[in-house]
């Protein structure tokens, strides 16, 4: 059993940065692909950024020269920059088949 614990949402202007963490705990494989996804009111949720099993790197097209996601041990970030009132949403964390709670990010125009 995996737990993940997102953290790092929050209020900010559009324009802003904002960084996600999220922290992997229980019985952890390294060899496994992380995700960050988000789903806005009245929307499905959708994958903005991962990690493969391999290591390879992958973005939506929304976050790609804006978002960049790293890895260290157990826990994944989502560094987000020139964010836009798009970009609100609850944003989950994914490892394997496993899905953290969500924190709230909210860009205000």
């Amino acid at each position: 059993q995996v737990q993940l614990v997102e953290s790092g949402g929050g209020l900010v202007q559009a324009g802003g940065s904002l960084r996600l963490s999220c922290a992997a705990s229980g019985t952890i494989f390294s060899i496994e692909s992380w995700g960050w996804y988000r789903q806005a009111p009245g929307k499905q949720r959708e994958l903005v950024a991962g990690i493969t099993r391999g290591g390879s790197l992958m973005y939506a097209d929304s976050a790609k020269g804006r978002f960049t996601i790293s890895r260290d041990n157990a826990k994944v970030y989502l560094q987000m920059n020139s964010l836009k009132p798009e970009d609100t949403a609850v944003y989950y964390c994914k490892k394997g088949d496993n899905w953290g709670r969500g924190t709230q990010v909210t860009v205000s125009s």
